[in-house]
């Protein structure tokens, strides 16, 4: 294949994705299909370019940059104010000439790829990685949230112009799908997140460390709020490390020191994927509460690796994805999630057998490299 060239369309701060360590090789060249591609970001981001090198495998990359123009000067981004930001991103396109346009998410950055799509006749893949409605406007309210609430509901002209617009959309959990279809996606595949594909490696001794050894990990604020958890660990002969950081970081260290729980966790702010992954094995359990929509990617990693989940059930409507026998589901109480740790750490058979059904269901389902080569063919596909 002569000059591939691939334009990817990021509202996403990459330094600081690369700064997390969160980045897998190929995530933005699935396969190193393409031999160029070109990473436009919309907002004044300059990453290193050889830290974001790995992201394109071998091809040549190309960073740009588009800042949005601002929300308040813009009455919130209203289209007509915007039209200039538009036509930049078009003439930008247009000396790139890619193959394939592949947007993350669908707000003013998939209106720009919308754009550059029905102005450059070239086919448009957007990829949905969280769900507005329910991870967005449900979960952010009018009061004192308003500046924000604000700007999430200006963000619905964009959301149905990007998926009406685009070729194909890849939504990340199933949940999504009725979104898209509500606001005109034509063709929708459901791929999950491409994970780490060379550090996650297999537990398979499954003997309790002493102390046991568990770890949350997921980012510290309301819908991710790990207080059940820290409160089950009293009275516990174990060690839990909680990894992430959040508006509830410093709370969460409080409520540990109140309750005298020092020395039985560890708070890590960030630790890099690779390193993560690696450690996953060494772990007993892995013990989460998340109230958001679909299966989070700190959760995929531990049953990629076959570490046992502990999760709470989403409430009032069930998370559907999460409905087997290859998690432990509990309330989000401090008696369910410590009977449920109480039962997997007392019993070793019923612990093994879950970690390795989740172990099986994980890569039947999310293997990376089942992603990687799903997304590979969809651009095969639209390049030929």
């Amino acid at each position: 294949m002569t000059s591939s060239s691939l334009l990817v369309i990021v509202p996403d701060s990459i330094s600081v994705i690369l700064e997390k360590g969160e980045y897998t090789p190929c995530y933005y060249n699935p396969g190193n299909l393409f031999e160029e591609v070109h990473i436009l970001m919309t907002n004044d981001d300059h990453p290193n370019p050889e830290k974001v090198q790995k992201t394109v495998g071998s091809a040549r990359l190309y960073l740009h940059n588009l800042p949005v123009p601002k929300f308040w000067y813009t009455f919130g981004l209203q289209i007509p104010l915007i039209k200039g930001w538009i036509q930049r991103g078009i003439s930008l396109a247009q000396r790139i000439n890619p193959q394939i346009i592949r947007c993350h998410g669908n707000y003013y950055n998939g209106y720009l790829a919308a754009q550059i799509h029905r102005s450059l006749k070239v086919p448009l893949i957007v990829s949905l990685h969280t769900h507005p409605d329910a991870d967005l406007r449900r979960v952010t309210p009018w009061w004192p949230e308003w500046v924000n609430r604000l700007k999430a509901e200006s963000y619905r002209k964009f959301e149905r112009a990007t998926l009406s617009a685009a070729d194909c959309v890849i939504i990340v959990y199933n949940s999504q799908r009725g979104y898209v279809n509500r606001n005109g996606a034509r063709r929708v595949h459901l791929i999950y997140n491409i994970l780490n594909p060379d550090h996650l490696i297999r537990k398979t001794n499954y003997h309790l460390s002493k102390p046991p050894r568990i770890i949350s990990v997921g980012r510290q604020f309301k819908e991710k709020n790990p207080e059940n958890i820290i409160r089950a660990m009293k009275d516990m002969d174990v060690h839990l490390t909680l990894v992430g950081d959040g508006l509830y970081h410093e709370k969460l260290r409080a409520l540990v020191h109140a309750l005298d729980l020092t020395r039985k966790i560890q708070f890590i702010k960030a630790i890099p994927n690779d390193d993560l992954c690696e450690r996953l094995r060494e772990y007993d359990l892995f013990v989460s509460h998340c109230d958001y929509w679909g299966i989070p990617k700190a959760l995929l990693e531990p049953l990629l690796v076959g570490l046992p989940v502990v999760i709470n059930r989403r409430r009032p409507e069930p998370n559907l994805e999460m409905n087997g026998d290859w998690v432990r589901l509990v309330e989000n109480t401090e008696k369910d999630y410590r009977q449920a740790i109480d039962e997997l750490l007392a019993n070793h058979t019923q612990r093994a057998a879950l970690g390795q059904r989740g172990y099986t269901y994980a890569h039947e389902h999310f293997a990376p490299e089942r992603s990687e080569q799903l997304v590979k063919s969809l651009y095969q596909e639209y390049l030929s």
